[in-house]
């Protein structure tokens, strides 16, 4: 049985400036990813999964300080929400159904990040 528990924060100053860092990169990594996915598909037609990103962030993680500062399974967490957006595109496109494409996300609509 899986939980779930949202927390309420109320941190100070400095605590709100490296939370709204780290929810920049979250968000960075969620279009970025979302890019990847498109140009892949655009230029080659090549299908790129979760799986195929989440090895890639081991990589990602050596060059890139911002990425590396952050929760590894965070960061999995936020692929793995690209994958749920992309899941539900297919299975809307499957249905006849109105099915939109995952959309890059602003900085005033991506407000959440996992941690497992």
């Amino acid at each position: 049985m899986n939980l779930s528990y949202k927390h309420r924060l109320y941190p100070s100053r400095v605590q709100a400036k490296l939370l709204d860092k780290m929810l920049e990169i979250h968000r960075t990594v969620y279009n970025d990813a979302l890019t990847e996915r498109r140009e892949a598909w655009k230029r080659c037609k090549i299908s790129i999964n979760y799986y195929d990103q989440a090895n890639q962030l081991k990589y990602i993680r050596k060059f890139d300080e911002d990425v590396a500062w952050c929760n590894y399974s965070s960061l999995q967490q936020t692929l793995r929400r690209l994958r749920k957006a992309f899941d539900g595109f297919f299975r809307r496109v499957k249905t006849s159904e109105k099915a939109g494409y995952p959309r890059y996300k602003g900085k005033h609509w991506f407000k959440s990040m996992c941690f497992v």
